[in-house]
């Protein structure tokens, strides 16, 4: 199966269609609920998930409970094969069902005892609702959701405007509070979310032109979903593929807009691990080469310019208050987090992983310069992961407290200022390489 280009949109892989049968032994249900935890998990991917990323695929397979995990994989994201014009083509088909004989054969390979296709897509609305699925559900001790467009699984799972879970998606949801791993990558770990999901757009247009409600055909306008996703992860926005797309922006915008004070911030091929989402113990860890970055809007201020250079007094961002010409938004902090490291969203804090240590800056080269801080689309030259390779530069030199980059479009163009802020702290293995950074300051502005 042919893998498609890759979309700053969608991240969608695919393998030759495999027939699956929806028969259920009560053995099986009886050994899969036995595997299950106490307190269900989500093992969240921020998208481009490889094949041999055994850290990510071992995580959840281990939550579902090892050598007997059952993973039910959705793919409902994809189009159906009734839209696939390669339907028939199996080294050039992308959809519903290849890639969820993809991925059913990634868990098998990777050490499930069984995977199987939850058939449930654009061409089977009525299999959400069906009692034999739900019975294929409840035999299942994991679940994963593929990447695509979030909108199809509103409309296959939620009953679409309704918001209301499908039967299918209410036995998902019960297995999860009785200790089942949910998990998904790009569009499957996005529509994990709580209220005023993302559902499009590029960071220079967000933040030029502000969020709105819905999905929209012009894929830089950003827009985003009130009634949000599934609802598994609340404590955040989650948005994903963020270095790599240089969504940092967009998520600021969002979450100013819709009064969110957090961001979970995804890197492809890594995964947020999340203890007992939704409870009073919910705990978070990193997994994976890149990482997670947590963007905390609690101290976040808009600040409007007035004649002769000067400002008026800050006010607390409480919804669409964020850069529009005239306009800056400071008291943003970033923290980026990597593999092993932990975060107790209750007390908004961090822990590095076990051998990381504070760094002290030891460089004496400048930040270089940064005129496309968001990796925009427009640029040919455009460089991913733009934004962090900033904030790491200012983090490993001691001749700077703070650095500027810019956004490659300039009507208007945007200032994102990095500061060394009281309590900022660079951790690492070693002295030359920060890896985790926590609670550097961040004021976007325009010029």
């Amino acid at each position: 199966m042919r893998t498609p280009p890759r979309s700053r949109r969608t991240a969608l892989t695919g393998a030759t269609a495999l027939l699956l049968t929806l028969a259920v032994s009560p053995a099986a249900v009886a050994d899969t609920d036995q595997a299950q935890r106490q307190g269900g998990s989500l093992v969240l991917v921020g998208g481009g998930l490889k094949e041999n990323n055994t850290q990510v695929y071992g995580e959840i397979i281990e939550r579902a409970g090892g050598a007997r995990a059952r993973i039910g994989v959705i793919t409902a994201s994809s189009v159906p094969a009734a839209q696939d014009p390669y339907a028939d083509d199996p080294d050039r088909c992308s959809n519903s069902e290849g890639n969820g004989a993809y991925y059913s054969a990634l868990f098998k390979r990777h050490g499930a005892a069984d995977a199987q296709w939850i058939p449930v897509d654009l061409d089977h609305i009525a299999n959400a609702d069906s009692a034999a699925v739900v019975r294929q559900v409840n035999s299942m001790s994991g679940f994963f959701f593929g990447g695509g467009d979030q909108s199809r699984y509103l409309t296959t799972l939620l009953n679409g405007a309704a918001h209301t879970d499908s039967k299918v998606l209410a036995a998902i949801r019960a297995k999860l509070a009785k200790g089942a791993v949910v998990a998904g990558s790009s569009a499957g770990a996005q529509i994990a979310a709580g209220a005023d999901m993302v559902t499009g757009g590029e960071s220079y247009e967000g933040l030029r032109d502000g969020s709105s409600p819905g999905y929209f055909e012009d894929a830089t306008r950003l827009g985003y979903e009130p009634d949000g996703g599934f609802g598994f992860l609340r404590s955040g926005l989650i948005d994903t593929h963020t270095g790599a797309y240089g969504r940092e922006g967009r998520a600021i915008r969002l979450a100013a807009d819709t009064g969110h004070d957090r961001v979970y911030a995804l890197e492809e091929n890594t995964a947020l691990v999340v203890e007992q989402p939704g409870g009073p113990r919910e705990r978070l860890r990193i997994l994976g080469p890149r990482g997670v970055a947590v963007l905390d809007l609690r101290r976040a201020r808009t600040t409007t310019a007035m004649p002769g250079g000067r400002e008026r007094a800050p006010r607390k961002v409480t919804g669409s208050g964020t850069p529009g010409p005239g306009r800056s938004l400071s008291g943003v902090r970033y923290s980026y987090l990597t593999d092993g490291d932990r975060y107790d969203p209750r007390h908004w804090r961090a822990f590095p992983a076990p051998g990381k240590r504070p760094l002290a800056p030891r460089s004496v080269t400048p930040v270089p310069a940064n005129t496309d801080v968001f990796h925009s689309v427009a640029n040919p030259d455009g460089v991913p992961y733009s934004f962090l390779t900033t904030a790491r530069a200012l983090a490993a030199t001691r001749v700077q407290h703070q650095a500027e980059a810019t956004t490659y479009e300039d009507g208007p163009r945007f200032t994102v200022t990095f500061r060394k802020a009281p309590g900022f702290t660079a951790w690492g293995t070693n002295d030359a390489a920060p890896q985790t950074l926590t609670g550097l300051d961040i004021r976007i502005t325009t010029r």
